[in-house]
């Protein structure tokens, strides 16, 4: 699944139609019933925006278009006229270029005020509020291990598995440590390292995997076995070094 950083990246590539009136296409007919082409087709994009695993394309007079790519969505965007096969979600045409929406899974219109309201801080906002993400994963039940926990977009926004598992192994901590055995300096320590590994991804150099889909090979700092299994209601494959990440 996209995780912060690709949705991140995606907005960067979307500026370029900020200020536009954009025409509005919906070619598939997944998307056709839910009438965005009328509603939005002439307006002005006003801003694009990336919060946790959230594409956020704010219209005049209020309307925000929120895309989750789930496991599948892309955007692109293309000079005006660019060849294509298939059938899109979404094209947004502006004075020059298109923003296309393939396979965007989740496709809704909501109000500004609806759009983040169920979301924790975004561990890519700028500056990031780690006060607040240490406090909400406070609230959550203690006994809950904390792999499970920064999966959980009410907490924290824009960790997917790829990262949550990356920044424990930068901080040495196992995924499965119910959160009361970790104090608030390592919960820090873990969002401050999923912040830099995720911005250095916006930024165009993904940093090397050490323990992520690496089950069954050594681990890069001690040379122990990684592991994987499942973790969690939803069974995300946890991925981690039982040598230097403690228990």
């Amino acid at each position: 699944m996209p995780e912060g950083d690709t949705l991140h990246r995606a907005a960067a590539r979307l500026q370029v139609l900020v200020g536009d009136r954009v025409h509005v296409e919906t070619p598939h007919p997944r998307v056709a019933g839910k009438r965005l082409a009328e509603r939005l087709d002439g307006r002005r994009l006003e801003a694009v925006e990336a919060v946790g695993k959230n594409l956020l394309l704010r219209f005049e007079s209020g309307l925000v278009l929120r895309s989750h790519l789930r496991m599948s969505g892309r955007w692109r965007v293309e000079p005006i006229g660019a060849r294509r096969v298939g059938r899109p979600w979404l094209v947004l045409r502006g004075s020059a270029h298109e923003a296309v929406l393939w396979n965007g899974p989740q496709l809704e219109l909501v109000a500004a005020q609806e759009a983040t309201r169920r979301l924790g801080p975004d561990i890519l906002a700028s500056p990031p509020d780690y006060d607040e993400m240490v406090a909400r994963l406070r609230t959550d039940q203690q006994g809950r291990e904390i792999g499970e926990a920064l999966l959980d977009q009410r907490l924290v926004s824009g960790i997917g598995n790829l990262w949550r598992a990356e920044s424990l192994w930068e901080a040495r901590l196992s995924p499965w440590l119910p959160l009361e055995r970790v104090d608030d300096a390592q919960l820090q320590a873990v969002l401050e390292a999923a912040n830099r590994l995720m911005r250095a991804g916006v930024e165009g150099a993904r940093p090397l995997r050490h323990v992520y889909r690496r089950a069954g090979r050594p681990c890069r700092r001690c040379g122990a076995t990684i592991e994987s299994r499942p973790q969690g209601d939803r069974a995300r494959t946890a991925y981690w070094c039982p040598g230097c990440q403690r228990g």
